[in-house]
């Protein structure tokens, strides 16, 4: 079922790599230009067909895009509805890596496409994916980048489908090893050496600086590209990284099976977990969680910045009589608890972190509900549970041989990334449905032990942005547009560390917040304008 010749994975990495430096060496003598407006030293027809020396990758097809007037482009979710600024003339080229043919004679081959704008700037940017990828979403860099993508700012920008096709949750293709295993790691490797071979082509010198920007999976295949290709990348943001899926499944599950065991249940007689909690209670339970904690940073404005000291105890929704409109039965209460509190083992190992409680755990009428309002629906996999074994679970888990591969939680030894001066950017949304933020939180902690303390790394590598009320990705009531993109541009290029990053949101019209770096938060001063992030410090 595969190819003729295919070697060890990390022998063709490497080889692909030397030869891509060949490459570079070759055709870029001016390796010190400092210029932001590079033009094409091929014309983008002349790219149609070419193939990259020494690999089996190769370019099916390079048009010339006109630009795009702002509102025209659409990305794919959990991106904007459009793109709100023109997007630049460039060379889409879309190619292959890796044709062959699979298991039940199924075609196979890592598809990819890379916008070569006009202007370069002399940057490469890689764009991560989401849910199990399976088709190329427009190259355009628009994660974390505010309301300017990557191509908008000249950025040579490559996406790819990770080797297989099929819909975003198909998982049909991990029957195929070479399929899994690109979709795992290998691909970003892969694509990242073919695609940097590709643009010293045709710019006729190679990207002076590389960065990889991407959420959920997106998130993920970022940490695996400082953990696996530490060599490839000068600066990473990694959102909401579904860094470890099979234990964030567990998490969902016992919230799930917790609410499903009080939930209505339909004509069928199976439960309802999304309707545990009716609207009415779920706005009841969202004002108590912004009662106690909201003003905690020095304001009450419906979002809660101070989410290390966010201490709310369901209890207090407790009727103490019968029932009404401000409280909830007990029953409730208890499932309440012990869904945020996540997944313990028999040994009383904590499986998978508690949900932290925010603003937006009941959001509704976004592309993913809040927690309450999905009642904890895995975006795979059954949708109701209504018991739970968290052992049999996490002994699936540990057996799995792609959760093994996947799983970049637990890789903290940073140090060839970092010592060649890399930096790695984190932020995530506190109200996040799918992927707990304490499981980021922890995982930067770990990683910053691992690699000479918290203080160290926060002033040399790296840095984690939580984002209060956002759900996956992006939405909610929230304030969900901040640029990470430049402040991980100028760390890597200025040296400047980003202390905190302004966020604004359509949720909130005229407002504005310091996104403080972890573990610090935006803290009003107690005086200044309350809808102005010059108001706020962090502390």
């Amino acid at each position: 079922m595969q190819r003729k010749g295919n070697g060890a994975l990390d022998r063709a990495i490497a080889c692909l790599a030397l030869v891509a430096a060949s490459i570079v060496i070759a055709i870029s003598p001016a390796t010190a230009d400092d210029s932001t407006n590079i033009p094409p030293a091929l014309k983008c027809a002349d790219l149609t067909g070419w193939k990259v020396p020494g690999s089996t990758a190769s370019v099916t097809k390079a048009e010339i895009v006109p630009e795009a007037p702002p509102g025209t482009v659409q990305p794919s979710p959990p991106a904007p509805a459009t793109v709100s600024v023109a997007l630049p003339p460039n060379c889409r080229v879309d190619g292959v890596i890796d044709q062959r043919v699979g298991v039940e004679g199924k075609s196979y081959a890592i598809g990819f496409a890379i916008a070569l704008p006009d202007r370069w700037n002399g940057r490469f940017l890689f764009q991560g994916g989401g849910g199990l990828n399976g088709s190329i979403r427009p190259p355009l860099g628009y994660q974390a980048a505010g309301e300017v993508p990557a191509l908008a700012r000249g950025f040579a920008v490559v996406s790819t489908d990770s080797g297989h096709q099929g819909a975003v949750f198909d998982a049909s293709f991990l029957k195929d090893q070479e399929a899994a295993l690109n979709f795992a790691s290998a691909s970003v490797g892969k694509v990242t050496i073919s695609a940097k071979a590709i643009v010293a082509h045709y710019y006729g010198q190679p990207a002076k600086h590389s960065y990889f920007t991407g959420c959920s999976t997106g998130g993920r295949e970022g940490m695996l590209a400082s953990a696996r290709y530490p060599e490839q990348f000068d600066g990473i943001v990694a959102g909401a990284p579904a860094m470890r899926t099979g234990n964030s499944n567990i998490g969902l599950a016992w919230a799930n099976a917790a609410f499903s065991q009080i939930a209505p249940k339909d004509a069928s007689g199976k439960p309802e977990p999304a309707k545990t909690f009716s609207a009415d209670q779920r706005k009841l339970i969202t004002n108590a969680i912004l009662d106690a904690c909201d003003a905690k940073d020095g304001i009450k404005d419906g979002l809660i910045f101070d989410v290390k000291a966010c201490q709310f105890e369901p209890a207090v929704l407790t009727c103490k009589g019968d029932k009404t409109d401000s409280c909830l039965p007990q029953p409730q209460v208890d499932a309440l608890k012990k869904a945020f509190a996540g997944p313990k083992n028999s040994r009383g190992t904590q499986v998978y972190p508690p949900f932290p409680w925010d603003s937006g755990v009941a959001a509704e009428g976004v592309a993913i509900p809040g927690i309450l309002t999905t009642g904890a629906r895995s975006p795979v996999g059954p949708p109701v549970w209504e018991s739970i074994n968290v052992d049999q679970l996490e002994d699936r888990v540990n057996a799995s041989g792609m959760d093994r591969l996947a799983n970049t939680a637990y890789w903290t030894n940073l140090s060839s990334y970092f010592g060649h001066g890399g930096k790695l950017l984190f932020y995530h949304g506190v109200s996040d449905p799918w992927f707990s933020a304490n499981d980021t939180v922890n995982y930067y902690e770990r990683m910053a032990a691992d690699s000479g303390g918290m203080e160290l790394v926060r002033e040399k590598s790296s840095r984690a942005f939580l984002v209060p009320g956002m759900g996956h990705c992006s939405s909610g009531a929230t304030l969900d547009h901040f640029d990470l993109l430049s402040a991980v541009v100028n760390w890597v290029e200025d040296g400047k560390a980003p202390d905190a990053v302004v966020a604004t949101g359509p949720a909130f019209p005229g407002r504005s917040r310091p996104l403080c770096a972890y573990p610090q938060h935006a803290q009003y001063k107690g005086q200044g304008d309350p809808e102005s992030a010059a108001s706020f410090e962090c502390r």
